[in-house]
């Protein structure tokens, strides 16, 4: 992949451009009162919606509800502490649910803590040894399969408390949760259901009415408002859990021995990739929707020492949550002091308010989790992986099904397995072999002016044109985004020169997407020059067709037709 800056550019960056904390960069470029307010208020607009999430997800998880707010306390403020996004909020993830689920299964809750510990230990690691790049190499097919498989695992561990089952035993596991469920059908409670119902539906209707009210904290109160007028006959926070204790627990540390470490590990190393991949993706979520960078290794050394805090805390595992982190960019945001006091507003509620929590019916939370788990999965995305390429449908279903039947580090390691033997055919059934041409360059040195270049250059009439050599896949978007986000005043036309591009994946055909609409924000036209015919059709995104993009078959092309629009 030839994606070479132009001359001149930085060095390699340095320790601390890696590894400064955003909240470090923030205060230097000057922190006002004007900023505190609008963080402050941005903060509380997180902290009513997380209450009720992370509530929801401990207890989806199979913990008791102050576990999910002690993380996103103890976790969220470091994260925003400590942390390379400027807007990201951390806490505990729907993601997490059926992986505490089976962990706390197999090994108790001491042995969570401890597999807790070990993946913040991981992501130390991974974060210092600037392995957070590779990360970036997980094709997209995997990404919307095992976020799909998750969703899915939320539905299946919500069915219990969505419909008042009785159940004999409550089995993590996939299958035999299924079938403990279908033995409990003769148990469902019409009470319950109506509750559940009333939930989802109060949400959706919140949301579509007035989207900027916190719709979850809504229904959930509804709910509970309904339950104690009604003297309504269904499981609540209290009936299950008993007395919530109000303030933060004391550090400690869990039992540990060689033994436990050695049996947890794999469950550990399934949560430091898991809040890896959820953390960097939360990321890139934010730098689309704010036109910010941030720093990936920075991020992940946050992530590590929040869930070491987080284990000695009392807690669940943390991430960066994309549905928060959207929120507070949404509420106005100026940095990571949003999430910071997001966390204190949290604190407060935990020392004042803890025993309401005890009338809140289970019901409700099941409801808040089954819209979360519906938005979480990409149904658009899914549906159009299965219509555009058949190898991509078979990496995506099997990351889906591992995900669900077997567990989540199988799914993604299998897919990013089978993702890079269908590269490895792609680029053999890529190859161009054109008779007369020299197939073999002279050897040179390599020389930084020896070498092809990627780079744009503006044209008359504030025309930009780039160009792409080389197979474009998985393993070199995040090499090309880097160029790409150069771009930072869009030109009036931007020509992207795909001429000597033999394939292109849909991990990068997503980014290129990404792009694309952030061109269009800013009303420029866009032309994609000398596309082959089996690229072009990798081309099936929504953002890459009809008006989004203009085809033609050289940049010659492309230059005559913005120079006619021009004169039109």
């Amino acid at each position: 992949m030839d994606a070479t800056a132009p001359a001149g550019h930085r060095s390699d960056p340095t320790f601390a451009d890696l590894f400064t904390p955003k909240l470090i960069t923030v205060l230097r470029e000057g922190y006002g009162l004007d900023g505190l307010r609008a963080d402050a208020l941005a903060g509380l607009t997180v902290a009513i919606v997380a209450l009720p999430l992370s509530m929801a997800i401990a207890i989806g998880a199979g913990l008791s509800p102050e576990r999910g707010l002690y993380a996103a306390i103890v976790g969220g403020f470091l994260i925003s502490l400590l942390g390379g996004s400027r807007f990201q909020i951390g806490g505990p993830a729907a993601a997490f649910i059926g992986l505490v689920a089976l962990t706390v299964q197999r090994h108790g809750y001491d042995g969570l803590m401890l597999a807790t510990l070990m993946a913040g230990g991981l992501l130390l690691v991974i974060g210092f040894l600037r392995l957070g790049t590779y990360i970036k190499y997980i094709p997209y097919p995997v990404t919307v399969g095992f976020t799909a498989g998750i969703a899915v695992i939320i539905l299946i561990s919500q069915a219990r408390d969505l419909f008042g089952l009785q159940l004999a035993g409550d089995p993590a596991d996939t299958v035999p949760k299924l079938k403990a469920l279908w033995a409990a059908v003769g148990t469902i409670s019409p009470i319950t259901v109506a509750l559940s119902v009333f939930s989802i539906a109060a949400i959706l209707v919140v949301r579509r009415l007035r989207p900027n009210w916190p719709a979850l904290l809504i229904a959930v109160a509804g709910a509970t408002l309904l339950t104690f007028l009604l003297g309504l006959n269904v499981e609540t926070i209290g009936s299950r859990f008993g007395v919530i204790p109000s303030g933060m627990p004391a550090p400690a540390l869990p039992p540990f021995s060689v033994e436990k470490m050695r049996a947890v590990l794999p469950d550990a190393f399934a949560i430091a990739v898991l809040g890896a991949i959820e953390s960097l993706l939360s990321a890139v979520v934010a730098d689309s929707m704010s036109g910010r960078r941030h720093r990936s290794n920075s991020e992940l050394v946050a992530q590590g020492v929040a869930n070491m805090a987080a284990a000695v805390s009392g807690g669940t595992p943390v991430t960066g949550t994309i549905a928060r982190t959207a929120t507070n960019i949404r509420a106005g945001a100026r940095g990571p002091v949003a999430g910071i006091l997001h966390s204190v507003y949290l604190l407060i509620f935990v020392i004042v308010a803890m025993p309401l929590v005890a009338y809140i019916p289970l019901a409700s939370l099941a409801g808040v989790l089954v819209v979360v788990a519906w938005a979480m999965a990409d149904k658009a995305e899914f549906g159009l992986l299965l219509r555009t390429s058949l190898a991509d449908a078979v990496v995506l279903l099997s990351t889906f099904l591992l995900t669900i039947f077997v567990d989540l580090l199988t799914g993604i390691a299998v897919g990013v397995l089978l993702g890079s033997f269908l590269f490895m055919h792609r680029m053999a059934e890529a190859i161009d072999v054109q008779g007369g041409a020299k197939l073999v360059r002279d050897d040179v040195a390599d020389a930084e002016n020896s070498r092809p270049s990627y780079r744009g250059r503006v044209m008359p009439g504030d025309v930009m044109v780039y160009r792409i050599s080389g197979a474009f896949f998985f393993g070199a978007t995040a090499r090309v985004n880097l160029i790409l986000d150069r771009v930072v005043n869009p030109p009036r036309v931007f020509v992207l020169d795909f001429s000597d591009v033999p394939f292109i994946d849909i991990t990068a055909a997503a980014a290129l997407e990404r792009f694309v609409q952030r061109l269009h924000k800013a009303h420029t036209r866009v032309y994609f020059a000398g596309v082959r015919p089996h690229v072009r059709r990798a081309f099936g995104l929504p953002g890459l067709r009809g008006r989004s993009v203009r085809y033609v078959t050289s940049v010659e092309k492309a230059l005559e037709s913005a120079e006619a629009k021009r004169g039109a």
